[in-house]
């Protein structure tokens, strides 16, 4: 196919090409691939609400840093009941992940229920960190009403989220454990990590963990969890003799406070030294060992695994995992936590994940350009490098790990990030995740205690989230509380992603990319970011403005080949706007009249004219 530019352009833009694709890759491009990437058959568009579910139901607002859960309280199971999870839905949300549910070591007492206490100088916060799994086969207590009925608590909350229509995720964590590791809920017949390890030696093929010989574990000496107050584990001492390797692949027995010394690192049969060697045969004992609780876990009706860091697990063992898995529940999804893009073809074709992380690309990217610090023009780079994967990539812009949007970290103000969010969510087929509290401008302040002032929302304490309380209104789930400005975040939300999981072209279309046939039109500048998206039966035109100050005003220039592409006659195409601003824009001889405000996004659907 020959793209429609004209001359003068034509050179530039070949010069530029070349230089972002051929160059860089070694491969030659056909001209239909420097704009166009294919349908793809995808029957849904998923979208991911990701809550902290400790904090998503907690109505205390005190707030003191290190605070006990008596103090600045907890949420828990019930309080995601029927009206709070219709809630969701209502947004527009497929499935919801909920956070930090797996038993984790923490700071709290809870031996009269049989749950032994763990050691204060191995945990990350008052609440502990929720990816240092102490039991695999239980939950979290503080997550129930009654502890002595915490698993009936959270099988409740399975069934309520599929009577609602939704899906359930949880997290896996496969690399590492907490130091302090022993389930008392394992089903008979299952040995806990560890318990049958031969401890003389740093490597064994069947054992779960490395040991350190001849060092005993120290407990970085600058940490103090809980600064001045006291628990009865908090010596500065934690005994662990021979050392175990540390979580982030530290063989050390004194780890540093920067590193995961809260965890254990799990031996998948990988020997370590100056090359890695793998004993992958017989199947390494920690390879059953997790096959059985993710058989525990998915029979119970989770429809979907967060995998922890899933690239610092061999790719040898998911290819044998998910398959199992998968053999009673198909429908089964597998999320991969993955930061290297050269490794997601690996993944997904033989370790067999569902979906990827867009982290280092997409949300990088996006989060420059918000920030006033990026181009635009950056973009098709990225879903160009990413063909054939596009479906399967999670884009979003907030999670646990990441900078609240509205912190002055970020960007310091939640309506900054809407082109931006349209471009996540709509950009291609691939599913869309929101963090709780983040669709009514959550701003992460404050220093709850382990985290700091970071302009995240804590995951190791005990505290209220404002803005997201604001919203929930006491248990009304209406957002009656939130100021104006909040309430329209959220409309905005809910519109976008109900947008996507109801408009075919978003959920299954094409891509055509408009940013380089327009970058030398006047008007059109690396702030701006257009594309469609069509199938046979729907053609949507999105327009995004990213500047914080200036509006745009050009003739957008849409192909000849991609309304062909599109299936529509160029002399007989229509516009109606059908998401954002209502503003006005018509065909003329030079292309779409586009006037856009800052941090404006429209999308218009093409059709023909009766």
């Amino acid at each position: 196919m020959k793209l429609n530019i004209k001359p003068m352009k034509k050179i530039l833009f070949l010069f530029v090409f070349l230089n972002l694709i051929g160059c860089n890759t070694g491969q030659e491009a056909s001209p239909e691939d420097i704009n166009y990437l294919k349908e793809e058959p995808t029957l849904e568009k998923i979208v991911v609400y990701q809550m902290m579910t400790r904090l998503f139901g907690n109505k205390m607002t005190a707030n003191k840093k290190n605070g006990t859960k008596n103090e600045n309280g907890v949420g828990k199971f019930e309080d995601i009941n029927d009206k709070a999870l219709a809630a969701l839905k209502d947004l527009g949300v497929t499935h919801v992940w909920y956070t930090g549910v797996i038993e984790h070591a923490q700071m709290a007492d809870y031996t009269e229920f049989g749950i032994p206490m763990d050691d204060a100088d191995v945990i990350k916060g008052r609440a502990g960190s929720p990816y240092a799994i102490k039991d695999y086969y239980d939950v979290d207590p503080d997550l129930a009403e009654n502890p002595d009925l915490r698993m009936e608590e959270f099988e409740a909350l399975i069934q309520r989220t599929h009577d609602m229509g939704l899906r359930v995720i949880i997290d896996f964590v496969p690399n590492h454990v907490a130091r302090f590791y022993r389930s008392d809920m394992k089903p008979n017949g299952i040995k806990d990590f560890g318990e049958e390890d031969d401890t003389s030696v740093l490597f064994a093929p069947s054992n779960n963990f490395y040991y350190m010989q001849g060092e005993s574990f120290e407990v970085p000496q600058e940490y103090n969890p809980l600064g001045e107050y006291t628990f009865p584990t908090k010596d500065g001492k934690f005994t662990e003799n021979p050392a175990k390797a540390t979580g982030n692949n530290v063989f050390t027995g004194s780890p540093s406070i920067n590193d995961w010394f809260e965890t254990a690192k799990l031996n998948y049969g990988i020997e370590y030294g100056e090359e890695e060697i793998k004993h992958f045969s017989p199947v390494p004992a920690t390879w059953q060992k997790m096959r059985n609780l993710l058989t525990y876990w998915s029979n119970k009706g989770v429809d979907g695994f967060r995998c922890d860091m899933a690239e610092m697990v061999p790719v040898e063992f998911w290819a044998w995992l998910i398959p199992q898995v998968k053999q009673t529940r198909p429908q089964i999804q597998f999320i991969a936590e993955i930061y290297t893009p050269s490794s997601y073809k690996k993944y997904l074709d033989e370790g067999q994940f569902d979906i990827l992380y867009d982290k280092v690309q997409l949300y990088d990217s996006l989060k420059h350009i918000i920030q006033q610090k990026g181009s635009t023009y950056n973009l098709p780079q990225i879903w160009r490098s990413q063909r054939g994967m596009n479906k399967n990539l999670l884009r979003f812009l907030e999670n646990h790990d990441e900078q609240r949007i509205a912190s002055a970290d970020f960007a310091g103000n939640a309506s900054k990030a809407i082109p931006a969010m349209v471009v996540t969510a709509t950009l291609y087929t691939g599913p869309t995740m929101i963090y709780f509290g983040q669709e009514v401008g959550e701003p992460g302040q404050g220093d709850e205690g382990f985290g700091g002032e970071d302009g995240r929302t804590t995951i190791f304490d005990y505290c209220g989230v404002p803005k997201h309380q604001q919203w929930m209104n006491n248990g009304a789930f209406d957002g009656g509380q939130l100021d104006a400005p909040s309430k329209e975040l959220r409309e905005f939300y809910k519109e976008l992603l109900n947008f996507t999981t109801k408009n075919e072209a978003v959920a299954k279309g094409a891509l055509y990319d408009l940013q380089e046939t327009n970058e030398f039109t006047r008007g059109y500048s690396n702030k701006v970011y257009s594309y469609l998206r069509f199938t046979k039966n729907q053609c949507l035109l999105v327009v995004t403005n990213f500047s914080d100050t200036q509006k745009a005003s050009f003739n957008l220039e849409i192909p000849d080949n991609a309304f062909a592409l599109a299936g529509i006659k160029k002399s007989k195409a229509q516009l109606t706007t059908v998401f954002g601003t209502k503003e006005a824009a018509s065909f003329s001889e030079e292309g779409v009249n586009i006037k856009i405000a800052s941090l404006g996004a429209h999308i218009y659907e093409i059709s023909h004219k009766k």
